[in-house]
């Protein structure tokens, strides 16, 4: 199993559309690639907020080849998406776990 896990800083004048829109648009359509079974929605704690809060994505992947079908089909025209609708208004990067345990 392999976790696809995004961190986000969000601008704290966004914070709230963003969530909405996170968890009403954004996540269902990256589930709707069928390249996940699960997903959830964290926020960091013990970190400098003083611009905003930080989250974490993580999407939950059966195997490497449904990731690798993901950033190969999908992931470009997410960010695009992203981008377009938030602009500057957060920054994010991304790393990819194998679940060990």
């Amino acid at each position: 199993m392999f976790v696809y896990n995004v961190t986000i800083k969000v601008k704290a004048e966004i914070q709230t559309a963003w969530l909405q829109w996170l968890k009403d648009e954004h996540i269902p359509d990256v589930m709707g690639t069928a390249c996940f079974t699960s997903s959830k929605v964290l926020r960091l704690l013990e970190v400098d907020d003083t611009e905003g809060p930080t989250f974490a994505v993580q999407y939950v992947a059966e195997s490497k080849a449904l990731y690798n079908r993901y950033i190969d089909l999908f992931a470009a025209e997410m960010r695009a998406k992203s981008y377009e609708k938030w602009g500057d208004g957060f920054i994010a990067f991304r790393s990819v776990m194998e679940v060990i345990h």
